[in-house]
């Protein structure tokens, strides 16, 4: 074959391969696309909402435009527990929320946002983007035709209001008391009526006393809630969520028709909107906790006593769960996660946290 005939037929060789591969390729949506965000907070919740409309301008500026989320706050469209069901169905394109309110659609999305005395928020950053947390997180999803990410953490969270001092774990006997995922269903083994609310309805449960107390989110978060208006007593360190993930989660149809490049937008945004909210949050607890305590409130620690009886409730929530498949390998995943990540962050950061505050006074 002289080299003429050779690059003739070369050509139409390569053309026949780019018209079989242009055939084989999957079908993308085209042109511009608003998705439908709704989520499980309150519109202008401080912090939570913060972090859902972050995700939501990052995911439209980093596709100029292409991608245009329209963030719907909780009851704007659905309420706040019912985002999961409407993104499911197809109601709606993604939303924003903690997992652990849909512990009823399976236990083992509360591992995507905290359970009692789990993973603090950098110890779930590490097993989530290093040792196998995302996979999980999307082998869950998958059940509920879900595409799912981290996109928000709140940091470690306060024990909560109350209207008494808690002296004993028999102080939680018959307690009305607002906490959500295992942490609530712990509370409840230690004789505590535990309630499920939405952050917006936090407040006016517990100025009409339909509580007696709650947990939220930590000092800024509670202090913009104005739960100081109601009481004074405030438990600054809580069992129940010591690094509280938030997350994204898209209709897994409407995920897999965009584009490679706008899926990667989805997951870069969340990632982003995940590190910018635990620092937002922690940039701003500690000037919040000192206009707390300058308005008069009381800041206290549980006794080892509740804190022992909340490490055994906890451990037999988790026993209860353990005969489920996918449960026990994400608990498992988690916890092996944790042992090795706290292994070190505790020789390392720990003893030189100590040592700074002693030397700096």
């Amino acid at each position: 074959m002289d080299r003429r005939s050779f690059l003739k037929n070369s050509t139409l060789g390569a053309g026949a391969a780019a018209g079989a591969a242009a055939l084989a390729a999957p079908a993308y949506a085209q042109g511009n696309r608003t998705l439908t965000m709704v989520t499980t907070w309150g519109r202008g919740l401080a912090g939570v909402h913060d972090s859902a409309q972050r995700v939501a301008d990052s995911i439209t500026a980093m596709s100029d435009g292409a991608l245009t989320v329209d963030l719907k706050a909780a009851g704007e469209l659905v309420g706040a527990f019912e985002v999961f069901d409407a993104v499911t169905s197809g109601q709606a394109d993604m939303y924003h929320g903690a997992d652990y309110y849909f512990v009823g659609q399976h236990p083992a999305y509360a591992y995507f946002t905290a359970v009692p005395f789990g993973m603090t928020a950098q110890e779930l950053a590490n097993w989530y983007y290093h040792a196998g947390g995302m996979e999980l997180h999307d082998e869950l999803g998958q059940i509920f035709g879900l595409k799912s990410f981290l996109g928000g953490n709140t940091g470690a969270q306060a024990g909560g209001w109350f209207r008494q001092e808690i002296n004993g774990p028999e102080d939680f006997q018959g307690l009305k008391f607002r906490m959500p995922g295992l942490g609530g269903q712990a509370l409840g083994k230690m004789g505590a009526s535990v309630q499920n609310l939405p952050g917006s309805e936090v407040y006016q449960a517990l100025a009409s006393g339909a509580i007696d107390g709650t947990e939220w989110i930590g000092p800024w978060a509670d202090e913009k809630a104005g739960f100081q208006e109601i009481t004074k007593t405030y438990y600054t360190a809580g069992f129940h969520e010591p690094g509280a993930g938030l997350s994204v989660a898209t209709n897994r149809d409407v995920f897999e028709g965009l584009s490679p490049a706008h899926q990667k937008i989805i997951e870069i945004a969340s990632a982003e909107a995940h590190q910018w909210n635990l620092a937002q949050f922690l940039a701003n607890n500690g000037t919040a906790l000192q206009r707390l305590q300058s308005g008069g409130v009381t800041i206290r620690e549980f006794p080892d006593s509740v804190w022992d009886a909340m490490g055994a409730a906890s451990q037999a929530v988790v026993d209860e769960n353990m005969g489920d498949e996918l449960f026990a390998k994400i608990h498992n995943s988690a916890m092996a996660s944790m042992s090795a990540s706290s292994n070190w962050i505790t020789r390392s950061e720990g003893t030189y946290r100590t040592q700074r505050d002693r030397v700096r006074g």
